[in-house]
């Protein structure tokens, strides 16, 4: 896929490739296919020149876009290993991540290394927070440098000797790494999803085969598997934008032919009163049929709710009106897509497996089977129908939060137990709350001030509330029981407002 897209951004040169819109959401062109191509080409250039080769690691803390997708490119042709850093995950469990990974090189744009430096202050409030990147191997900065910044790739390296695609794949094969993404585990032992090319590629092949587009009608969409498979059949994309209301006014005044929202974003969009055309799909946290039925009811003809781990990415999709249909219990997220294999295992827990699944979990032996955490059955047409959640993960604004990355920063001085648990905020989303139990005799004034900084570095997994309660215990082992944890917080808060 990735290698058809190269070849299609240099067929149509001219052609708007990445859109961003006004405040009233008129589109503009941020980038054109042929200024993507050149961008990419400059990249791999760069690395080249900087002695990196096929099966080389590169860290990226670059923010979606055309010169991400341009990074991307890069790596892709030259058989690189592409580590994704989030800034949102705090700066010890990043330090952590990268510790893993062991990048040769680090690709972060200005923002990311302001949040690093002299904008730290800043960040803190929008729950950004890195820890100082020169402190983990050597940093490039990709695009316009602020002061602080690592020194920029040269964007004017020699071309000559560069791999070319053709020259790649003699080395490279489908089963090599091309990304790793980091999802659980703990500060001290992260846990990281690796793909392959093959898998990769696969994964973005049945999104094409979902979207369908083509032409010069847009999609709207800010990921990688939106952007890859519509550039490469010839739709421009448009990145969503953030405010609510100008994305409201996008909608109407680009008509695309479809949409990729977060749940959170399609709520936040119908609040601002957007209309929607074409289909409309969204994923990345549980979508409701009243959701989905509200977008129709917004103009969608179509309205999706897409069933992804980032372990297997899509694996279902289920139409409104089907899930409208469903009365059965369980939440109903559709059939398996081509090629996606489905079954239960032993446990109750579904798992999952297909061209697209990962290879494996960095520093692990290979599994062709995801274990997704989700307790599911398969109904009588073979579609899925989840029964709930068996791990700890905490969904929250469709950003996957796992507790075991950041309890033990909650065990300060005077702290006898901790967890981060979830409660429902409606329409499938939660709240994270921290239950800390005081040690007998602790000042909990002091307790919660010392609390601050440790809730502050957990980035965008600081709590929405921090209880002081004692802790619900079960079981032989008396491990914390996060169910009866979780109700506790549910009563002692309240609904949310």
């Amino acid at each position: 896929m990735l290698d058809r897209l190269d070849h299609a951004l240099r067929s149509r040169p001219e052609r708007a490739a990445v859109l961003t819109a006004t405040r009233t959401g008129a589109p503009r062109v941020r980038a054109t296919r042929g200024e993507l191509a050149e961008l990419s080409d400059a990249f791999a250039a760069a690395l080249h020149a900087r002695g990196l080769r096929a099966g080389d690691t590169v860290g990226v803390a670059v923010r979606p876009g055309p010169r991400a997708l341009a990074v991307l490119l890069a790596l892709w042709r030259l058989g690189l290993r592409g580590a994704v850093l989030d800034p949102g995950a705090g700066p010890d469990v990043l330090r952590a991540r990268l510790a893993l990974a062991r990048p040769s090189l680090v690709l972060a744009d200005a923002a990311a290394q302001a949040v690093a430096g002299w904008a730290r202050p800043l960040a803190r409030r929008a729950r950004l927070a890195l820890p100082d990147l020169a402190e983990l191997g050597p940093v490039a900065t990709v695009g316009p440098r602020l002061p602080g910044c690592a020194p920029a790739l040269d964007l004017r390296a020699p071309r000559l000797g560069v791999p070319g695609h053709r020259d790649v794949d003699g080395t490279v094969d489908g089963d090599a790494d091309a990304v790793i993404v980091f999802t659980s585990g703990t500060t001290s032992l992260p846990r990281a999803v690796v793909h392959t090319r093959a898998s990769l590629s696969a994964g973005m092949a049945t999104v094409s085969s979902l979207f369908d587009a083509h032409g010069d009608r847009p999609v709207l969409g800010g990921t990688f598997f939106v952007l890859v498979p519509s550039l490469t059949r010839g739709a421009p994309v448009a990145l969503p934008a953030g405010n609510p209301r100008v994305l409201a006014r996008q909608l109407g005044r680009l008509r695309p032919q479809d949409t990729y929202l977060t749940p959170p974003r399609l709520r936040d969009a119908l609040g601002a009163g957007a209309r929607f055309h074409g289909r409309v799909w969204t994923g990345s946290a549980p979508a409701g049929a009243g959701l989905l039925a509200r977008v129709r009811e917004a103009g969608a003809a179509e309205a999706w709710g897409v069933y992804a781990l980032t372990e297997l990415f899509p694996a279902a999709a289920v139409e409104a009106r089907e899930k409208a249909d469903f009365e059965e219990a369980g939440d109903l997220v559709g059939a398996p897509l081509p090629g996606v294999l489905a079954k239960p295992g032993e446990d109750g827990q579904l798992l999952l497996s297909g061209p697209a699944a990962r290879h494996r979990y960095l520093g692990e032996e290979p599994d062709p089977w995801v274990r997704t955490g989700d307790r599911a059955r398969l109904d009588g047409a073979g579609r899925i129908v989840l029964e709930g959640r068996s791990k700890d993960m905490v969904l929250r604004r469709a950003e996957n939060i796992y507790p075991g990355l950041y309890e033990p920063a909650l065990h300060v001085p005077g702290v006898e137990l901790a967890v981060l648990v979830g409660i429902p905020a409606g329409d499938g989303d939660e709240r994270l709350v921290a239950v800390v139990q005081p040690r007998r005799g602790a000042d909990e004034h002091a307790l919660r001030a010392a609390l601050d900084e440790p809730v502050r570095r957990m980035g965008t997994a600081r709590p929405d509330a921090l209880l002081l309660a004692r802790i619900p215990l079960s079981g032989r082992s008396r491990k914390p029981d996060r169910a009866a944890t979780a109700a506790l917080a549910a009563r002692r808060l309240g609904p949310p407002e």
